[in-house]
């Protein structure tokens, strides 16, 4: 596991030396994660990454995964879904049987973090063992819920109001919440297997192993497949490209084992895309990071044509690897693509292949997006930055302090 000390050559001495001093202040103290998964999607990623670079700091982290059955994580797909602004049928026995797996999970669980982060909706309930056991509580939002439907948000925000803070990925998604409320962007790990640099004859390799032709330009997007990543869109913009550029497409990711339709979404892709050699579907399993980063890397173009963002850390990974993105104007993804400057934004289908040909056709403008793309997220989506924001807020939840913007 990495060590603080390879993220100097990155981000500087100072950066490093400023995390042990905060973490100092935490000695003997414990964190605690809970979520949904530990295997797929960006929350299990980021913990992964986080817990032991906090223990290398002398915070003891742990992390816990709640129990669920299939049709308990059919409920919280919906609940998902209903927080993008997607209307879903949502009865009084899915609000019943969420609150039984939540109640059994909180038997199941020892709570010994003297600050414990619950992650996203499906473990919110188990704020109920707070009277209990004391402790600060921080419930963290991945999702993007600027347009969540009204009757769940409400629900929700029953358990919310008991947290002491609440973390979201940009004021867009902030809620009226009587609790503290915290901006904290996610991040990537710039010395992991997804994000290290990598020599061109293992890209080369790979690409061999998936039959992808190196000398015709590719376009890709790595993503789970989800209808909010609108994977069938991806294949509409790559169909219009193609009428002027011989390209191939790339739709490649894995699945999360809280995602029921996973598997639907990806049976309709390859459904859509039989016909078209050129169209590359890659159901990737969960130790493909490598694969990801040379796909990645070989790629002319990376998209992101999601209808909903909470952020999007294939973005931030693509533009730290120096490569031109087109992604939708939604979510977190405007933290992360400043349009025309590290990347360029679109809102439709044809926008985006309009964009995609003109960095195809333009490799000087796509190159310029890259490198200001690289920058952008060394100064600010880098995990040594949300390491200390996940500091500060321990520090202040400690301190009782007012409220505090990272």
């Amino acid at each position: 596991m990495a060590k603080l000390g390879e993220y100097e050559p990155v981000v500087g001495k100072s950066v490093v030396e400023e995390l042990f001093l905060l973490a100092g202040h935490l000695k003997g103290r414990v964190m605690q994660h809970v979520n949904s998964t530990a295997v797929g999607g960006g929350v299990a990623e980021i913990l992964n990454r986080l817990i032991p670079l906090f223990r290398d700091l002398g915070v003891e982290a742990r992390w816990d995964v709640i129990k669920g059955d299939e049709e308990f994580f059919v409920i919280t797909k919906k609940f998902h879904n209903m927080l993008h602004g997607r209307m879903e049928k949502l009865t009084k026995e899915d609000i019943e049987y969420f609150e039984e797996v939540g109640d059994f999970n909180l038997k199941e669980i020892n709570f010994s973090g003297d600050f414990i982060f619950i992650h996203d909706p499906q473990p919110v309930t188990l704020i109920k063992k707070k009277a209990e056991v004391g402790r600060k509580w921080v419930w963290r939002c991945h999702i993007d819920s600027a347009s969540a439907e009204s009757s769940l948000w409400n629900y929700l925000a029953g358990y919310i109001k008991d947290y002491d803070a609440a973390i979201f990925s940009t004021m867009a998604f902030s809620k009226d919440l009587p609790c503290r409320q915290v901006i904290i962007s996610p991040s990537i790990d710039p010395v992991s297997d997804k994000n290290k640099y990598l020599d061109q004859e293992f890209i080369n390799r790979v690409l061999e192993r998936f039959q992808i032709d190196k000398d015709r330009p590719i376009i890709t997007q790595i993503s789970r497949f989800d209808y909010q990543k609108d994977p069938l869109g991806v294949i509409k913009v790559y169909r219009l490209v193609k009428k002027r550029v011989d390209c191939q497409l790339v739709l490649a990711g894995g699945g999360a084992t809280d995602d029921p339709e996973g598997q639907k979404i990806l049976e309709m892709v390859r459904e859509e895309s039989k016909d078209d050699p050129d169209i590359h579907v890659l159901l990737l399993p969960p130790a493909s990071d490598k694969d990801i980063n040379a796909l990645q890397r070989a790629s002319n173009v990376i998209l992101q044509k999601s209808l909903r963002e909470g952020f999007g850390l294939t973005v931030a990974e693509a533009l730290w690897k120096e490569k031109p993105v087109v992604a939708s104007a939604v979510g977190g993804i405007p933290l992360q693509v400043v349009h025309n400057y590290t990347g360029l934004l679109s809102h439709t289908v044809e926008g985006t292949a309009g964009f995609v040909k003109q960095l195809l056709q333009n490799p000087e403008h796509a190159k310029k997006l890259g490198t200001n793309g690289r920058e952008h997220i060394r100064q600010n989506f880098l995990v040594t930055r949300h390491i200390r924001d996940y500091l500060l807020l321990m520090l202040s939840l400690e301190k009782e302090g007012d409220f505090i913007y990272l």
